[in-house]
């Protein structure tokens, strides 16, 4: 059976969303169906994610551990929706600089658990780009969530 993906992002250095390529190519090597879109982007439905199996929310960090503008308006459209259905798994970048370091990536998260949805019980943090380890990290991420869908 062909599970199906939905990778949501947003990402103002890059960072981000080079995590949801890598993430993006992993799946789609292990023949998954994807389909990854900036949260600017995507128009939200109510029924939005009756169609996936697993949708990936990335995000990154940004002034004194906010979440960025764009994510707010997403996730109060999603406070709306009904996220029964897929597995819930939240990513992002951040700079370790900071003593903020990875909270919106936080966040997000505990917006998706007051929700109640099914979600993967750790989030994914990688400092500033990705590096060669991180990558191999975002693979491993992708790889949970494929173990929790398919049992």
């Amino acid at each position: 059976m062909m599970r199906k993906f939905l990778i949501l992002y947003t990402s103002t250095t890059g960072s981000t969303e080079q995590m949801a390529e890598v993430m993006e190519a992993h799946l789609k090597a292990n023949n998954r169906e994807v389909e990854m879109q900036m949260i600017d982007f995507y128009r939200l439905r109510k029924e939005s994610f009756t169609t996936y199996d697993a949708v990936l929310i990335g995000t990154y960090t940004w002034n004194n551990g906010e979440t960025p503008y764009e994510m707010e308006d997403f996730l109060d459209e999603l406070d709306r929706c009904d996220l029964s259905g897929p597995v819930f798994a939240v990513f992002g970048s951040a700079d370790s600089f900071y003593d903020t370091y990875g909270v919106a990536i936080d966040l997000v998260y505990d917006f998706l658990q007051n929700k109640k949805c099914n979600l993967m019980p750790q989030t994914l943090k990688v400092n500033l780009q990705p590096k060669e380890a991180d990558i191999a990290s975002c693979k491993d991420f992708v790889n949970q969530v494929l173990e929790v869908i398919q049992q």
